[in-house]
This record gives C-alpha cells, structure tokens and sequence, in this order.
C-alpha cells in the first residue's frame, strides 16, 4: 500500500482516540462508571472503529513484508543467473516463497467417480 493510505490510517486512529477519550471523560462527568461506560453504544462504535483501523494497519505491514520477501527473492534469482552466465555453478533459490506451497498442499482432495447403477427390471419397459 501507498504510503499516504498508511499515514490517512494513522490519522484516523488518532482521531478516534480522541473521540473515545473525549466520550469517556463526558460520561465519567455524568457519574456513568467505566463497567457500564463499555456498554455505551458510542464508546462501543468507536472501539470497532479503532479495531477495524488496526486491521488494515496490519494488512499493510503484512502486504509490505510479502513485497519486500518477493523482492529480495526476485534480486537473489537474478543474481544466481548472473553467476550462472559467468560460468560458475550457484544454487539456485526457492522459486516461490513458503506460503505459496502450503497453499498448493490445501488443494480439495479427487472426488471418485460415481459408479453408473444397474438398469432396474420392469422400469421403463412395456411388457410384450
């Protein structure tokens, strides 16, 4: 993800800490205790904004770790074929990473195939 999605993110987990703080000071100077400040519905969509914010952090950093693994794999690849032409033997590294191999094992397992039913006696047929 672009870096301006991330900081856009940012700002709008900031701004709901704010909210929240702010909503949790207003009900405490109502004399609304912290066990029952919880079950506010406002306090409680705040919290679900803030967590869906931290999701989309999350995916973020795990889009950007995946990027930066395929990268560095890209870059040894290329490298190993640059050896390769110079003449000396190389290992070569992993075409795909890890993840994308636990992910070919999870294919569906073969269905069999149905076996055809023998024709019943006296269906369909007209006695003569």
């Amino acid at each position: 993800m672009g870096l301006k999605k991330k900081q856009i993110q940012l700002r709008h987990k900031e701004q709901a800490e704010k909210r929240l703080k702010a909503r949790l000071s207003y009900l405490a100077g109502k004399g609304v205790k912290p066990p029952k400040s919880d079950r506010d519905p406002i306090v409680r969509k705040i919290e679900a904004d803030i967590r869906a914010v931290n999701h989309r952090l999350r995916l973020m950093a795990e889009h950007e770790k995946r990027t930066e693994e395929l990268a560095k794999a890209k870059a040894d690849r290329a490298a190993a074929a640059l050896k390769e032409k110079e003449g000396g033997k190389v290992e070569k590294p992993k075409k795909a990473p890890e993840k994308a191999k636990e992910k070919k094992e999870k294919t569906k397992p073969e269905k069999k195939p149905a076996q055809p039913k023998p024709p019943e006696e006296g269906k369909g047929e007209t006695p003569a």
